[in-house]
């Protein structure tokens, strides 16, 4: 039997290598997967816990994490789609030249 804080230290250092991502990239799918990263290292910590206390809240809100990742994902390639169409790059740092 594997122990919670072997779960606790895979979602940590599964949620830093997402904040890494977002931090320090400029290209926007490496950004989407590094915010999937840190959706998925709170999902680890919500099954840990839940199966660590006996019930399925966790395991509940993990499913509705994973829903709301779905969502996110298919805004943010819609968004990427757009961002490539209208500059030619899916850098970041070009939207700021869409201010009025």
């Amino acid at each position: 039997m594997v122990p919670v804080q072997w779960y606790l230290l895979l979602s940590a250092a599964m949620f830093c290598i997402g904040v890494f991502g977002v931090l320090t990239r400029r290209n926007a799918l490496v950004i989407l997967m590094s915010v999937e990263l840190m959706l998925n290292a709170a999902n680890v910590n919500l099954v840990a816990f839940s199966f660590q206390h006996g019930n399925l809240t966790g395991q509940t809100f993990a499913l509705f994490t994973m829903a709301l990742a779905a969502a996110e994902v298919a805004i943010g390639i819609g968004i990427v789609l757009v961002l490539y169409r209208n500059f030619e790059d899916i850098d970041v740092g070009l939207p700021t030249t869409m201010r009025w």
